[in-house]
């Protein structure tokens, strides 16, 4: 079991995805099955987040309470955006190509021309949302996408980014929030890039998928060859996610069903992580 390679790949999906999946996270640990000893840890959008904080140091138990806890929750900007208006938006740009670069790109412009909050507003949140600003000594990656090229950008502890930008940058929700601004360039949300991005971790023999939202068409995590466990919310979770992901007011509940959902599957998922 030394030479198996094991990786966690946390997907977008709003405040709902980041309780959702830090509740997933204590209850595979509590039933046994502690997936955040991964070799490789891989986070997207709202992922990028619970990746960062599932390193820095505190335990899920802590998480947990941070979500569930009205008193430990930080505070979060209201989007102000409706959803429907949102998803209606992207489904327009997607179809207008079928190239996904040229998608992206779209996206971009429609994300670098909105009216959001100032980025240092934005860069609060993210920073209150983080216990530490310091990357881990953990093979970490966070996914970005370039607003203007469309192309991907990785983040990791070698990238010379403060963790900060780059969580900000992966959860930078087109037309939602700012852009983010690194070395000159302009940063949107990775999950524009597919939501969960969990073909990233090809190569790895054990990977555990979280994934808050679906992805449209074949799912990243079909292109992979080990052996996969994909975590998906079920109905109850569905429910406490609500109609606005963005929603603060969605993460107790939803923290809650994913709570019960990691403990419900951790006896599977440790058969192939151990």
């Amino acid at each position: 079991m030394s030479g198996i390679r094991r990786a966690l790949v946390l997907g977008g999906g709003g405040l709902a995805g980041i309780a959702w999946e830090t509740g997933v996270l204590a209850g595979l640990a509590d039933g046994g099955a502690d997936v955040t000893d991964a070799d490789r840890i891989i986070g997207t959008s709202a992922g990028s987040t619970v990746a960062a904080q599932v390193t820095s140091g505190l335990t899920l138990t802590e998480l947990l309470a941070r979500q569930t806890d009205p008193g430990l929750q930080n505070a979060e900007l209201r989007a102000g955006v409706p959803m429907e208006e949102l998803w209606a938006t992207f489904e327009r740009i997607s179809e207008s190509s079928l190239d996904a670069v040229e998608q992206r790109r779209a996206i971009g412009a429609m994300a670098l021309a909105a009216a959001t909050v100032p980025e240092s507003a934005r860069r609060e949140v993210i920073e209150a949302r983080l216990p530490v600003h310091k990357w881990p000594e953990r093979d970490l990656v966070i996914v970005a996408v370039d607003a203007v090229t469309g192309e991907p950008r990785l983040f990791d502890p070698g990238s010379g980014v403060e963790l900060v930008d780059a969580v900000a940058a992966s959860c930078a929700v087109p037309g939602v929030w700012p852009c983010v601004t690194i070395d000159g360039a302009r940063y949107m949300d990775g999950g524009i890039r597919t939501m969960v991005n969990a073909d990233l971790a090809a190569g790895f023999d054990r990977v555990v998928v979280l994934a808050p939202m679906p992805e449209p068409e074949e799912p990243s995590w079909g292109r992979l060859s080990g052996t996969v466990e994909v975590i998906e919310p079920d109905e109850a979770a569905l429910a406490a996610f609500g109609a606005d992901a963005l929603d603060p007011s969605s993460r107790t509940p939803s923290a809650e069903a994913g709570y019960a959902q990691g403990r419900a599957a951790a006896t599977r998922v440790a058969e192939i992580w151990r």
